[in-house]
């Protein structure tokens, strides 16, 4: 006999993450962090040579000290997409090396 109430795996794990707000927050951060790339493009990635989240503050490392001084200029917008490309507040800082 069919059970009548079937969703997807899709469906309920997504479910889950939405009501489990760790889950939730940990996707956000992980998007910030692959945002970068997506956000700034390929030239600007290629001079990143790493790049994590710990504590709110993203650490970004770059080989060029002009784009890093650049950047530094924009911290501001570079801080509002990358939370509004993760769906919530997640970068408080990002700190260029």
């Amino acid at each position: 006999m069919r059970k009548r109430n079937t969703e997807s795996l899709g469906e309920v794990l997504k479910q889950y993450f939405e009501e489990n707000p760790f889950f939730r927050r940990k996707i956000a951060e992980s998007r910030a962090v692959s945002g970068w790339k997506q956000l700034l493009g390929n030239m600007i990635n290629s001079y990143t040579t790493n790049i994590y989240l710990r504590n709110n503050v993203l650490y970004v490392s770059l080989s060029s000290p002009a784009l890093r001084a650049e950047l530094q200029m924009a911290k501001d917008r570079l801080i509002a997409k990358l939370n509004e490309h993760a769906g919530m507040t997640v970068v408080n800082d990002i700190i260029f090396r």
